[in-house]
């Protein structure tokens, strides 16, 4: 870990598209400015690990609902399948 000591005002660039400003020193929190991209995001880390958790989540819930409505096809036969195999009068293997 980089430590570096900033006053207020100064400023931290990370690579050529993120900076870093010390706003405000209060007591024992500092508050900073940063300044960067869209594409980039940037988050205190209690409401990444919050997203990060939820979108886990979402992603497992996914796989299921996914695994299921696969299985159902395949226990039923693809619609596909069944289309195919009235118009040609053949059954896809």
């Amino acid at each position: 870990m980089l430590v570096l000591t900033r006053k207020l005002g100064e400023v931290i660039k990370i690579g050529d598209k993120v900076k870093v400003v010390v706003v405000a020193v209060d007591g024992g929190s500092v508050k900073l400015g940063i300044e960067a991209p869209d594409e980039i995001p940037v988050h205190r880390e209690e409401v990444y690990v919050k997203i990060a958790s939820e979108n886990k989540e979402a992603s497992s819930r996914l796989d299921r609902d996914s695994a299921k409505a696969l299985k159902d096809m395949l226990s039923k036969g693809s619609p596909r399948a069944s289309k195919d195999s009235e118009r040609t009068g053949k059954k896809n293997a």
